[in-house]
């Protein structure tokens, strides 16, 4: 138990029962929006403009495995914070709600994919960056050297690992809508704007390890995308030499940097 939180509260499991009503809810959105009730597969969904080529952006179909593991460790945190020894800590009373909606957005956006627009689908993933962005803050503030290891993998972890695939996410879901917008002649200056954009990502790979003193799950995750995304600009299509190079970079960037931080702290508990 939490000493700084030594008596439980009525809202302490009406916050429980919240988490585990976001879990259920995401899971379900995610079944419709994905296809597998019924509907288009996920690799369709907008006319197949948030597929591997329906941008220079976009990251091949194999880094979206990553959603296993945010899925996964979100469904680990909803136990693990439903269990009795959580009801009353301090640190499930600030982050807890939070957490639960970054679940929902994460269903909602699967679900604005399925039945609305490219445009609805970016708004929604913005706003689920934004939250992702205040729990991760959050998550930082609130981490103390005694907590233990579900702590680390379930609320930094799980929160880094969201955080840092979502803000790739979120460019390659407004670099699709571009791509279905813009004027065909744009396309000429598509390298050029994309090695801008991933410069930016690293800048804020590199605030993010900075930020958060080094935690390691947010450049893992961005370091998997972007290699992804080079893949799938080397490799297929449309493809681009000049993109795929700067992705690689940008996550050697990102990971050494977190790196860098995280051992440049003695005693700071990994994430």
């Amino acid at each position: 138990m939490d000493a700084a939180a030594a008596t439980a509260r009525p809202s302490d499991i009406t916050r429980q029962i919240g988490v585990i009503s976001a879990a259920v809810f995401m899971i379900i959105a995610a079944l419709v929006g994905t296809g597998l009730l019924g509907g288009t597969p996920v690799q369709d969904l907008q006319g197949g403009a948030l597929d591997a080529d329906g941008s220079y952006l976009a990251p091949a179909r194999p880094a979206f495995q990553i959603w296993s593991a945010i899925y996964l460790g979100l469904l680990a945190y909803t136990v693990w914070q439903a269990m009795p020894g959580q009801r009353e800590s301090a640190r499930q009373r600030t982050i807890g709600w939070w957490i639960a909606l970054t679940m929902v957005l994460n269903g909602l956006w699967l679900v604005l994919a399925q039945f609305t627009t490219l445009l609805l689908t970016l708004v929604g993933i913005v706003v689920l960056l934004v939250a992702l962005a205040v729990t991760f803050r959050i998550a930082v503030r609130t981490r103390q050297g005694g907590d233990g290891l579900a702590d680390a993998l379930l609320i930094d972890g799980v929160t880094g690992l969201h955080l840092g695939w979502v803000t790739l996410a979120t460019v390659a879901n407004a670099t699709a809508l571009l791509t279905q917008t813009a004027p065909g002649a744009w396309a000429d200056a598509a390298t050029g704007v994309g090695i801008a954009v991933l410069v930016v990502v690293g800048l804020i790979g590199v605030a993010l390890a900075v930020a958060s003193r080094g935690r390691i799950a947010p450049a893992l995750a961005l370091a998997w995308g972007l290699s992804w995304l080079a893949v799938a600009r080397l490799t297929g299509e449309p493809e681009s030499f000049g993109i795929g190079v700067a992705a690689i970079v940008v996550a050697v960037v990102v990971l050494v940097a977190a790196v860098v931080v995280r051992f440049g702290r003695a005693g700071v508990p990994a994430a």
